[in-house]
């Protein structure tokens, strides 16, 4: 009886966990450049006392969907999106580089170039700053140029573009990309930006649904193997029941 009592403990434990995962990728639907989450599972032995008989599943780590989202054109001079396979380098909270490819970049008060979660845009030399008062253009090779009322434009610096293997990438919990090792990507010159445009979520919002409706009937199963374990646990007790 534990045996059928402990399967469907795990089973709704791992259910829990994914239905975490899907909803995450749903509330990240309209987020630009988000990377839908892989949930995947694996079974691990319990170990203990005597023969292990018994194994649990635990969350492994799936990685995430590496296919490119929508175009969206905005027309904004400060919106970029990444053509195809790249990163855009970015300085992390902890001061360590990171990668993403939510392009809605923006001048802060100090002229600094940063993202929209406010992570400073790294250039091949160290943070872009900006001249106070001129317009800011973005070529597709990343070159950030800036110009005043008068004169010609000035060329700030080049935004640093990176692709390495997406095997080498791992998600962090704020979003951003970093290469497993710890250490910095190196800059690719093929990488393209698009200006006045923004990539899309690559979330599949009709498969995540699915996804998410399939997880909840599936724990409604489990939960009523536990009702049925506790049923035939009670049953067996009365039957095994000395008589008066």
């Amino acid at each position: 009886m534990d045996r059928l009592i402990y399967t469907a403990a795990a089973g709704a434990r791992a259910l829990t966990q994914r239905q975490d995962g899907i909803a995450n990728n749903l509330a990240n639907a309209n987020t630009p450049g988000f990377r839908a989450d892989n949930v995947a599972f694996r079974a691990v032995p319990v170990r203990g006392d005597g023969d292990p008989t018994r194994v649990v599943s635990l969350e492994a780590s799936a990685g995430y969907d590496d296919s490119s989202g929508p175009i969206q054109q905005t027309g904004r001079a400060l919106d970029v999106a990444v053509l195809g396979k790249g990163w855009i380098a970015v300085q992390a909270p902890d001061g360590t580089e990171a990668y993403t490819r939510a392009g809605a970049l923006q001048v802060d008060d100090q002229g600094q170039l940063k993202t929209a979660a406010g992570a400073p845009v790294t250039g091949e030399g160290g943070p872009l700053t900006v001249p106070a008062g001129t317009t800011v253009a973005i070529a597709r090779d990343g070159t950030v140029t800036a110009r005043g009322t008068t004169g010609p434009a000035q060329t700030v610096g080049k935004i640093k573009l990176v692709n390495p293997p997406a095997a080498d990438l791992r998600k962090g919990p704020d979003g951003l990309m970093r290469l497993a090792g710890g250490e910095e990507a190196p800059a690719d010159p093929q990488v393209r930006v698009a200006s006045g445009a923004l990539e899309g979520s690559n979330v599949n919002v009709v498969e995540a649904m699915v996804g998410m409706i399939a997880a909840a009937r599936q724990f409604e199963t489990t939960m009523k193997l536990l009702q049925t374990a506790d049923q035939n646990d009670q049953r067996a007790s009365q039957l095994l029941a000395p008589a008066r």
